[in-house]
């Protein structure tokens, strides 16, 4: 099957591209289970909030997600239960199910929404993993995409046989030729059918033998990678069909956009073979102030007085038990390298973002909690549908991203408001789609299907 792509007509608007993440156990997220015992959480409750590992509550948003005529689902994965102070503290994805084994389920009951898995390419194989990619893509009728994630924590990798050995410069490096094995063995069968012989032989990987299955639907699955480092964008323009991003403002937002598409050239490929997709947050109201204070109230539910501390800790590296959180920020300097928190991305450089915190709280005469909360969010889109459904239009149209990945702050219903109140607003402006015109991931994204290598029959 091959994907149509369309040259877009001199003045035509950019169709925006929408995905939904199902959101974690954060500080994006307002939540309602009793906290841990031993683990120091003060929960956020709200009445609207369902499980985070029933199949009811992926099968809602999933097929919210349909509904509104999105692209993809979006699953993150943790892999190991993080610390602080010694004690688990992990307000994230962790505990719930497994993400392939979940979308695996959803293919079952959604019929054009793209399934994405995050899995880690530091402490998995390409042989099985892309067996179990193949698997999805297959069950789903091409529908499948792999977010994929590295890992240099030695923490972590605990958990694992190799343990942390990957060095940290070495983690791309390991993603980028785990993601060429992969397509290497997606490709390992001829147009009809037939099993053609891989032979792989690189720095990190040593495998040869036959792939059990025939080529899917898509020919590959989509990969999306996260990242914002020079490194990540470079494995991004390199290797992924869609980048998941963070921006933190408009020009921000355009500034990464070239950047990350100026890349491309260099590996062949053309601007529109990669999506830049930031990961956004939205609360609407009927009136712009009853947004915002909609946003206010969330945002202070997401950051509760003792997590704000937490955050504050995670940056100076030595336990502010005793501060106030609504007091002023501390005036010492924080500890280098230290292993107050285990399991989190280290900060480059702790000291120069305590500087910037505390230069912005005492410009606005923040807390520390205040501080937390303004610093710690997520970019929003936080109005009337009428204004969100603009301000959408106006990244994209004027190249700050191709799309979004939305993510709820309830689960499982917080992504209904959008797709009732915001979609058909989309829709109006002619900026998206009214039905889903192609069966598989690449051909909601527009994205080529990948031509088959030399020597293996052709394309299919």
């Amino acid at each position: 099957m091959t994907t149509s792509r369309t040259a877009p007509q001199p003045g035509a608007r950019k169709q925006i591209h929408l995905a939904a993440h199902f959101p974690g156990v954060n500080n994006t997220t307002v939540w309602d289970d009793a906290p841990s015992a031993g683990s120091g959480q003060d929960a956020a409750r709200h009445p609207s909030i369902g499980s985070q590992i029933a199949f009811s509550s992926f099968t809602h948003l999933a097929r919210t997600a349909e509904r509104g005529l999105f692209d993809f689902f979006f699953l993150a994965e943790g892999l190991r239960l993080r610390e602080h102070k010694g004690r688990i503290h992990d307000l994230d994805v962790v505990g719930r199910p497994e993400s392939l084994t979940v979308l695996n389920a959803l293919a079952a009951v959604t019929d054009r929404l793209g399934l994405a898995a995050t899995v880690n390419a530091t402490f998995n194989e390409p042989y099985e993993l892309a067996r179990r990619l193949a698997s999805l893509d297959h069950l789903s009728e091409g529908r499948a995409a792999w977010n994929v994630v590295t890992s240099s924590d030695a923490f972590t990798g605990e958990n694992f046989r190799r343990g942390g050995y990957l060095d940290r410069a070495d983690r791309y490096t390991r993603a980028a030729e785990f993601v060429a094995t992969a397509r290497e063995l997606w490709d390992a069968h001829t147009a009809d059918g037939h099993p053609v012989p891989f032979d792989h032989t690189g720095t990190h990987f040593d495998i040869r033998g036959e792939f059990t299955l025939p080529r899917s639907p898509q020919g590959h699955p989509v990969v999306i990678q996260a990242g914002d480092s020079s490194a990540g964008r470079e494995f991004a323009a390199s290797a992924a069909d869609v980048i998941f991003t963070r921006h933190s403002g408009l020009e921000a937002g355009r500034a990464f956009y070239a950047d990350v598409k100026s890349r491309l050239a260099a590996y062949g490929r053309q601007p529109d073979d990669l999506k830049i997709m930031p990961g956004v947050t939205f609360v609407l109201g009927d009136t712009a102030a009853e947004a915002q204070q909609q946003a206010a109230e969330i945002r202070r539910q997401q950051v509760s007085p003792q997590n704000a501390l937490l955050a504050l800790e995670q940056i100076w590296g030595v336990d502010l038990s005793s501060y106030d959180p609504d007091g002023p920020l501390p005036d010492i300097d924080p500890v280098p390298d230290s292993e107050l928190a285990q399991g989190r991305v280290k900060i480059a450089d702790p000291k120069a973002v305590a500087d910037k915190w505390r230069a912005l709280s005492q410009a606005k005469g923040l807390s520390i909690r205040e501080t937390v909360i303004e610093t710690t969010g997520r970019q929003s889109f936080i109005g009337t549908p009428e204004a969100v459904a603009e301000e959408m239009d106006t990244f994209v149209q004027t190249d700050a991203s191709d799309g979004f990945i939305l993510v709820p702050h309830l689960t499982p219903g917080g992504l209904d408001p959008f797709v009732d109140r915001v979609v058909p607003l989309l829709q109006e402006r002619g900026v998206f789609r009214t039905e889903y015109t192609g069966t598989t991931l690449r051909s909601h994204l527009g994205l080529p299907d990948p031509a088959r290598p030399a020597g293996k029959g052709g394309r299919a």
